[in-house]
């Protein structure tokens, strides 16, 4: 019988640990799994894929696309273990899993501040790092051909040489519920997902703010938009973009990414209407509005003092990125500002508590940042850090208090992603034959239509 080497995940793995824990299940089971260096990284870090069985049709897994997402390196794991202990995920159905370890290992080596615990909301958003949009390694703003980083570059080619019929991109949610993105309906879904969440306590949201035009499948399961052209505005907060989800399209290949959230808000899935929407809605815009307002105050204190800092572009790229956002993102949800262009479609109260969460996210990542800006200079010439203290505190204390955000161990977000990705397998198996040719009407013609419009 198959044991395997991996610990229980009572906590996120390293970029090193992912590496190691790999090498040693292919030591043990050398005919099954296989590891091979497919990439380096902008700093020089290795990119491994960890491949189990030897069937013909190709399942892709892409852990870690966003640096502060950790939770996809230990699903990655957990789904090799499995595909290892249980033939009916290989032999069974004539498949091979390749799971990408990590998309973005220097992005996830900046987040090892918070990574190893305690797991604290501000802990969390004082080490927090994700890079700047144009650093994203899934975004290809000027299409495949134009591909500027080598890891975006290593997941495209791996895309063309596998050919998958599905492909697994995995996220995870800071602060709120759990969903699926799917570039083509896997019927279903959605009622696997209910099953899994409600088994392990996994609160599903309803109406995630990056998807709020997007057409629904399901309850907590969403079909992307095919790619437009659109501002970085437009990029950031909803994702509607040229990205490695839709790239491999042309093989037939269905992707689900799946989000997996960190600390869970029982009210992301409360589906009834709510009882005011406008005051909600202008409550939360103005608080970022005022919120914007503070951090761009300090960053203008502090930006004079940044040269010679280490990392500072790192780190002010996502900072600016942010900013950039929030004056327009206050103004789309305020009944008082909103011009009609682009109306909100109805909301629920899940929709309200995933805006809510959302502007508080934008806010405290900012802050978190410039916390590191000045830590990072080892010392405080603009006086700035009390206040972001004090920001960060008060803002986590919203989340917690206010949202009632709860940490959910590390092994219930892993089993939580790994149900779903298994789920997505079986069902794109039955899908994959009659999707396996490329120019398949639905997939890519289309402009991104609101949902309460298509």
């Amino acid at each position: 019988m198959w044991r395997c080497a991996l610990p229980p995940l009572l906590r996120y793995p390293t970029v090193d640990e992912l590496g190691a824990w790999a090498a040693a299940m292919v030591a043990r089971r050398p005919a099954d799994a296989r590891l091979r260096r497919v990439g380096t990284s902008r700093a020089g870090h290795p990119m491994w894929l960890l491949s189990i069985g030897h069937g013909s049709r190709q399942a892709l897994v892409v852990a870690g696309p966003h640096a502060n997402e950790p939770v996809g390196g230990g699903t990655a794991l957990r789904l090799a273990e499995r595909a290892l202990a249980d033939p009916r995920f290989t032999e069974g159905a004539d498949a091979t899993w390749n799971l990408l370890l990590s998309l973005d290992p220097d992005g996830l080596r900046r987040n090892e501040g918070w990574l190893q615990g305690p797991y604290t909301l501000g802990r969390y958003f004082r080490n927090f790092f994700r890079p700047g949009f144009l650093e994203q390694p899934e975004w290809l703003p000027d299409g495949a051909a134009g591909a500027a980083l080598p890891e975006t570059r290593t997941l495209l080619e791996l895309q063309d040489e596998l050919r998958p019929f599905l492909q697994c991109s995995l996220h995870g949610v800071d602060v709120g519920g759990g969903f699926v993105e799917l570039t083509h309906d896997l019927p279903g879904l959605a009622g696997r997902v209910a099953h899994t969440a409600t088994r392990l306590g996994i609160p599903r949201e309803l109406g995630p703010y990056d998807t709020l035009y997007w057409p629904s499948l399901g309850p907590a399961v969403y079909r992307i938009p095919p790619p437009r052209i659109g501002d970085l505005a437009a990029a950031i907060t909803e994702a509607a973009v040229e990205s490695t989800w839709f790239h491999p399209h042309r093989h037939g290949t269905v992707t689900a990414v799946v989000e997996a959230p960190m600390w869970g808000v029982a009210a992301v899935e409360d589906g009834s209407p709510p009882a005011d929407a406008a005051a909600v809605l202008r409550a939360v815009s103005h608080t970022l509005r005022r919120d914007t307002r503070l951090l761009e105050a300090l960053l203008a204190r502090l930006r004079p003092h940044l040269a010679g800092t280490p990392d500072a572009a790192h780190l002010l790229a996502p900072v600016d990125d942010y900013l950039l956002v929030c004056p327009g993102l206050a103004d789309a949800w305020d009944p008082d500002v909103a011009d009609g262009a682009r109306p909100l479609p109805p909301l629920s109260s899940a929709h309200l508590a995933a805006l809510r969460i959302a502007a508080r996210r934008l806010a405290l990542r900012t802050a978190g940042l410039l916390h590191q800006l000045v830590t990072a200079a080892g010392r405080d010439p603009a006086g700035v850090l009390p206040d972001l203290n004090r920001f960060i505190e008060e803002w986590c204390a919203d989340y917690r208090d206010g949202l009632g955000a709860r940490w959910i161990p590390v092994a219930r977000q892993v089993e939580y992603q790994s149900r779903v990705v298994l789920a997505a397998f079986e069902l794109a198996g039955r899908y994959a034959p009659a999707c396996s040719r490329s120019g398949e009407s639905g997939w890519g013609s289309q402009t991104a239509v609101p949902m309460h419009l298509e």
